[in-house]
């Protein structure tokens, strides 16, 4: 009891701190509501960092005006210790910045690690315009204002502006200095606010961060990734004031998503079964299937120009959703700010699992090191510590990867590197895959039937939503099927490290006039692999096939992602895709494989293989079957674009 009454005590000094505070508040503290506090953190045992938060920081609840006049809903945890300044954190989201109001206490959450709150900062945590407690309208991807000459003209880069300038004003004991970071679409108003940044703002940290709805998150590539349908069910309910909890979503009924979309039918259904017309967002996304005008307004990319505040870029090699935005921001910010100070790291993780699990594995697949520790203590905090309390040295390399396949982190002046060596991997006959050009003497391609009735599952989990593991899944029960195309080549007698981008460019057919097409690298283990202490029960590594970069492009697209054609079958076409990056490491005694196919249900909705000017449009009678074929002759070449990097 010794130490509740400790914290009791200390609580108590919270109150006074909070009422004699000189920040504006939307509530405060009372004695009642601390010892409920207190009573459920007895009742359901205190969480130490929650303790820690309580007894050292003072909770302020907060509305920032904006240029417009619109109010934006904040939390602030200030140090009760006023013996020296601090920088200040600041988070925006669209998921909420719960509990609201001290009757709910402290949470400490949104991806930083505990550690920052001992080393100390004033953190603040935003919902953005339109969600939860802030007022306004909400728009996904707020289109960027390039020239601002009014009040009216507002964006995600002002409302972060204006937002600063308010805290550096208002907020007591603050050091004049601001870091922000973000994960996914935090990710991305992390970004935005680097885009003409207040002079306050010297350091930012977008992670994982959405750029463009075009090929991260909803599609890739012009491919509608399916599972997103919940996202958009959930985010967008429509409210007709501000709120606190988030509105209940749809109650799908069935925890077998193959199983459910299948039933589902063609995406017309979505809006007629589920949504009518209350998910506007559904209704535009449904409305604009090519790269128009629309998807264009939205992409940050070609905004992050002239970044002063310093930049740490954080992404996964296993992110199913926004690794797509964290390279191609690295890389807008690296081109069009070329004297900033900007560093990438790329670790083992999800999305998000830098700050969510320790990284040391993910399914089957074991990376032999707690990644996520070794990023937060030696890069994360850092990185904030040097630029807004100028402590320590700033050493952290241009960029930072963790190579898989041999589980260790690399350092690099540049990404990608420059010791690389540029060759090809070409598919050959009898499902041969090799570094070496093609010869006079092979059959000229391989074909497939794809049905989108059977279409080939993207994995063998049964789950609704997007399964985390999957992109390091074994993939053999895909191999084996008839719709699925297979290349590798013989065991490896040495090493082979791939690294940086990956292009695959595919000669193909079909005699459909529509198809969607689905390449994989896959890492193919030796027969006697040992398990390792993650391999599920039931499943052997001796022959894993280690899933290590995958991505899908709608076949109409191949030309131009704004202008889609048809096909004609039967008549030979080229479709290139980018892969996106990778460092890992096929070890000797492995081989690598090319898989392809043209379903990946339900991660992507089915193509009709029919052409039609909106598949959001079609109905039953536009899904057909239809042969693919993918040609490997000296006159119709097909390979994998890759680099390697030489020890």
């Amino acid at each position: 009891m010794t130490k509740v009454l400790k914290l009791l005590i200390s609580l108590l000094h919270s109150i006074k701190t909070t009422l004699m505070g000189s920040v504006n508040r939307v509530s405060t503290r009372s004695i009642v509501l601390v010892g409920l506090i207190i009573l459920s953190s007895l009742a359901n045992g205190a969480n130490h960092d929650t303790e820690y938060l309580l007894a050292n920081y003072t909770k302020t609840e907060v509305e920032i005006p904006m240029r417009d006049g619109v109010k934006l809903f904040a939390v602030i945890y200030a140090p009760k210790d006023q013996s020296v300044s601090y920088p200040i954190l600041y988070n925006r989201t669209p998921y909420n910045v719960a509990p609201y109001g001290d009757e709910y206490g402290f949470n400490f959450r949104r991806g930083l690690f505990p550690e920052f709150l001992r080393e100390g900062f004033i953190f603040v945590f935003q919902d953005v315009r339109g969600r939860f407690m802030s007022e306004g309208k909400y728009q996904h991807m707020t289109p960027f204002v390039a020239n601002k000459t009014k009040s009216t003209d507002v964006d995600e880069s002002s409302d972060a502006y204006d937002t600063v300038d308010w805290l550096i004003k208002n907020v007591d004991n603050n050091n004049g200095r601001v870091g922000m970071w973000g994960i996914s679409y935090p990710g991305y108003y992390t970004s935005c606010a680097a885009i003409d940044a207040h002079p306050a703002l010297k350091c930012v940290s977008p992670q994982a961060p959405i750029s463009d709805w075009f090929y991260d998150d909803p599609h890739h590539h012009g491919a509608f990734f399916l599972l997103n349908m919940g996202f958009f069910g959930a985010m967008d309910v429509p409210r007709k004031h501000p709120y606190q909890d988030w509105i209940k979503p749809y109650d799908w009924k069935n925890p077998d998503s193959y199983d459910f979309f299948m039933k589902l039918g063609p995406l017309s259904n979505v809006k007629n079964n589920y949504f009518g017309d209350s998910i506007t967002f559904w209704n535009k996304l449904a409305e604009h299937p090519n790269y128009d005008q629309f998807w264009q307004d939205r992409n940050i990319l070609p905004h992050l120009k002239n970044i002063k505040p310093a930049v740490l870029v954080v992404g996964g090699w296993y992110d199913a959703e926004d690794l797509y935005g964290t390279f191609n921001t690295y890389e807008a910010i690296q081109k069009n700010s070329p004297k900033g100070d900007k560093r990438i790291v790329i670790g083992p993780w999800i999305h998000g699992g830098w700050a969510r699990t320790d990284g040391d594995y993910l399914g089957n697949v074991s990376f032999d090191q707690k990644t996520s520790l070794y990023y937060r203590h030696q890069i994360e905090l850092p990185f904030f510590r040097y630029y807004l309390k100028d402590q320590g040295t700033m050493d952290l390399a241009q960029a930072t990867l963790f190579m898989t396949g041999k589980n260790e982190w690399r350092k690099f002046e540049q990404w990608p590197p420059k010791e690389l060596e540029e060759t090809k991997l070409y598919l050959h006959d009898q499902s041969k895959l090799s570094f070496d050009a093609l010869s006079g003497a092979e059959q000229p391609f391989d074909e497939f039937v794809s049905d989108p009735s059977k279409p080939v599952p993207y994995t063998e989990e049964t789950a609704f939503d997007m399964t985390k593991e999957y992109m390091t899944d074994d993939q053999r029960f895909a191999g084996r099927r008839p719709d699925v195309l297979v290349f590798e080549t013989e065991v490896l007698e040495d090493e082979v490290i791939l690294a940086g981008p990956l292009m695959a460019h595919l000669k193909v057919s079909t005699t459909g006039t529509d198809a969607d097409w689905v390449v994989k690298l896959i890492d193919v283990y030796p027969s006697d692999a040992e398990d390792n202490p993650h391999t599920r029960e039931g499943l052997k590594m001796a022959g894993y096939q280690q899933m290590v970069r995958s991505e899908v492009i709608r076949g109409r697209f191949r030309n131009s992602y704004e202008f889609p054609e048809p096909f004609t079958p039967g008549k030979v076409e080229d479709v290139n895709l980018e892969l996106q990056d990778v460092l890992h490491c096929f070890k000797k005694g492995h081989k690598i494989m090319i898989q392809i196919q043209s379903t990946w249900f339900p991660l992507v909705d089915r193509n009709p293989q029919k052409y039609v000017d909106n598949i959001f449009d079609a109905g039953p009678e536009d899904f057909i079957k239809a042969t693919h074929r993918v040609y490997h002759s000296k006159k119709n070449q097909s390979f994998i674009e890759v680099s390697l990097l030489k020890e």
